[in-house]
């Protein structure tokens, strides 16, 4: 499960994207996302530190995107809010950690079988940028490569959304 924060910072991610590269001022994205302003303003400092966020002080101040949305993947903000997103530390990328009553990486059924949810949950969170999260009408884009090749894979047909 995905903790408060990274779905505010999603949320704050894909209203940037949607203002078209114009600044939004905290105290707008915090009221139209409902999202606390103190809260928010953490977040955005974090993603600023991250390179993924700029602002500009002043008046007209506020945030702005630095990267084009289409280059930043929800598997990407997951990992720099909540950090290591694997189910077991044995099968992080970022954060490796060998299972303390592990006698045998190589024959654990619970690091294969969670392992083969890991890597189908990556392939969606490191393909699926905030430009297609936040695509008007939907919470993902149902034309999205990707969903649409994960929902054939299970013999769905139609929208890519979640169930």
């Amino acid at each position: 499960m995905i903790s408060q924060r990274a779905r505010y910072a999603f949320k704050a991610l894909i209203a940037l994207s949607r203002s078209h590269s114009q600044i939004s001022q905290a105290r707008d994205i915090a009221t139209n996302e409902q999202i606390p302003q103190s809260f928010l303003e953490q977040i955005l400092l974090e993603l600023k530190r991250a390179g993924l966020v700029g602002s500009r002080r002043g008046r007209d101040g506020g945030h702005f995107l630095l990267k084009d949305p289409e280059k930043i993947t929800l598997g990407q903000v997951l990992r720099l809010i909540d950090g290591p997103v694997a189910p077991l530390p044995c099968l992080s990328r970022t954060a490796y950690s060998r299972c303390a009553d592990c006698a045998d990486e190589a024959a654990c059924g619970l690091r294969r079988v969670f392992g083969q949810a890991y890597e189908a949950t990556l392939e969606v969170l490191e393909r699926v940028s905030i430009a297609d999260a936040g695509a008007v009408g939907s919470n993902v884009r149902d034309d999205s490569p990707d969903l649409v090749a994960a929902d054939q894979r299970r013999g769905r047909r139609g929208s890519a959304t979640p169930r």
